[in-house]
């Protein structure tokens, strides 16, 4: 497309934020030519507009967050990588809470809300951000490293490696932004069960369970730490399948992890406030790789 978009009509759904557990609604309303993704805090009695840039992402500990004044909106990532992956470029995403609902831990049902409306052209050309000039975030001491290279398109290339039995060396790569759907807007997040316990006993992920992210066990627990997670999660049993993941979660692609940090970074990367024309090669990327990657971006 060589002209700007929105969508035609308002779309709407609720749902739990990961970490408050809160039940929270997003609503997707059309935007004009060259207003971006904003999201507006409608619970606030300023009902306060923060913009989906880089420059405003605060925190990375748990999933990408923004913040204009005192608003706030967290882990907005996967619905990012909607907006990026259906190749919308105008929209004002209503919010009713702090944090975006997690649904089944992907960009699916995201995806699938906005498809319930049509995406439309705008009058005004649309604008890419376009890298003239390689650049790398790395951090060697944690192996990480982020580079995107002037192109004429847009390709992601991820490589992980966890390094153990269950969850070992995986590859993903997107050639083609029109490839986002099918090939990984359905890719779960996913976590270890020591990872799982953490946040737990931190007072966190209130909103997940077994249903919305793949939980992978590289060394069974006693069966009290099951017992202690199925009341957690209300469930009246949990197992650990023969695969090391919990619950019997079938994986939607053998490498969804690596699909899934794939998507991560395609939603982080919208934060540059507009498609890119860039190839992208990361190692092991997180949120806070990938934010410190934009920020270099948006200053050069």
């Amino acid at each position: 497309m060589s002209k700007q978009t929105t969508i035609s009509g308002t779309v709407t759904l609720s749902g739990k934020g990961l970490h408050t557990g809160k039940q929270v609604t997003v609503t997707f309303q059309p935007a004009p030519a060259n207003h971006g993704v904003v999201f507006q805090r409608i619970d606030l009695p300023e009902k306060t507009l923060v913009k989906a840039l880089g420059t405003n992402v605060f925190d990375t500990s748990r999933g990408t967050s923004i913040r204009e004044g005192n608003a706030e909106v967290r882990t907005i990532e996967h619905l990012m990588a909607a907006l990026a992956g259906l190749q919308i470029d105008n929209v004002l995403v209503e919010i009713n809470a702090e944090e975006t609902p997690i649904l089944d831990g992907s960009s699916r049902l995201y995806v699938e809300a906005l498809q319930q409306v049509s995406i439309v052209e705008l009058e005004a050309e649309r604008e890419y951000f376009v890298v003239t000039e390689p650049t790398t975030f790395s951090l060697p001491e944690k192996n990480i490293e982020i580079t995107i290279t002037p192109a004429n398109d847009f390709q992601v290339e991820v490589d992980v490696d966890y390094g153990t039995q269950v969850l070992a060396a995986q590859h993903a790569e997107l050639k083609d932004i029109n490839s986002f759907v099918p090939d990984f807007y359905n890719c779960r997040t996913f976590v270890f069960l020591h990872e799982l316990l953490f946040l737990i006993q931190h007072g966190l992920a209130h909103g997940g369970d077994v249903d919305n992210a793949i939980v992978f066990v590289s060394q069974v627990p006693p069966p009290e730490v099951l017992q202690q997670l199925a009341a957690f999660f209300h469930k009246s049993d949990l197992q650990v399948t023969e695969n090391g993941i919990l619950n019997n979660v079938e994986l939607r692609h053998v490498n969804e992890p690596a699909r899934h940090k794939l998507l991560d970074l395609i939603g982080d990367l919208y934060l540059l406030g507009k498609p890119v024309k860039g190839h992208v090669k990361a190692s092991h990327p997180g949120h806070f790789a990938n934010t410190e990657l934009v920020k270099m971006l948006l200053k050069k």
